[in-house]
């Protein structure tokens, strides 16, 4: 067992693993707060709505995610047809299609931790600070976001961890493509599917721990709150 730490069929969906949910939670994570900032902010038609399309990743079956995304983004979408025009390659099947399938399903999670966040600061704080000649950016960035920092770094966590277990949609549009493509959840179906229950183990081990110490810091977090 322990020399499949040090093997590809180990490393490589770890470190894919990794480099993808860092990339989409960040993508997200930014995504979110300006989704969330607006949401609670300013008036919106239909806001109940948008509401609803932004969480119905939440309850979508993964395969439907992926099906939309690749009605998308495929290869004979513009943006498929732009991407390969331009890098010479196709978005399906590469490891920033995983990144974009991260970001859907990611999105209702972290959009409601910042959402939280930003209700929970009284309005007459930022309404001051507007009254002094504040934008919406400054009442943003020196308001809003410092007061709801913990709500912020929870979100954050949460998005990264969320990206870590997906596993549906990114079968869909990333595939299973060893040392390119293949991540832990997607390495874990196959490890089982051809027999080798020691490598699934260990993957779920290592993403077991991941998301333990990350939820672990969540929860101290708010309990500090």
């Amino acid at each position: 067992m322990m020399d499949l730490l040090t093997k590809p069929e180990f490393l490589n969906p770890l470190k894919l693993s990794l480099k993808v949910s860092l990339f989409s939670s960040i993508i997200v994570f930014l995504i979110g707060i300006l989704v969330a900032w607006i949401m609670t902010t300013k008036r919106v038609k239909g806001k109940t709505l948008l509401e609803t399309v932004f969480l119905l990743p939440m309850v979508l079956p993964p395969t439907v995610i992926g099906f939309i995304l690749l009605v998308l983004v495929g290869r004979r979408t513009w943006f498929g047809k732009l991407v390969e025009r331009l890098f010479d390659q196709s978005f399906i099947f590469s490891w920033w299609a995983a990144v974009a399938a991260a970001v859907v399903v990611a999105f209702p999670l972290v959009y409601q931790s910042l959402k939280s966040g930003f209700l929970s600061i009284e309005r007459e704080l930022q309404d001051s600070a507007r009254s002094m000649g504040a934008t919406e950016w400054q009442v943003l960035l020196h308001i809003t976001m410092p007061l709801a920092w913990r709500a912020m770094v929870t979100g954050y966590v949460l998005g990264f961890a969320r990206g870590l277990g997906e596993f549906g949609a990114t079968l869909m549009v990333a595939g299973n493509i060893p040392g390119r493509t293949q991540t832990i959840p997607t390495g874990i179906y196959f490890a089982v599917d051809s027999g080798n229950t020691t490598l699934a183990w260990l993957l779920s081990g290592a993403t077991i721990a991941i998301s333990f110490i990350m939820l672990l810091f969540t929860g101290k977090l708010k309990s500090k709150s």
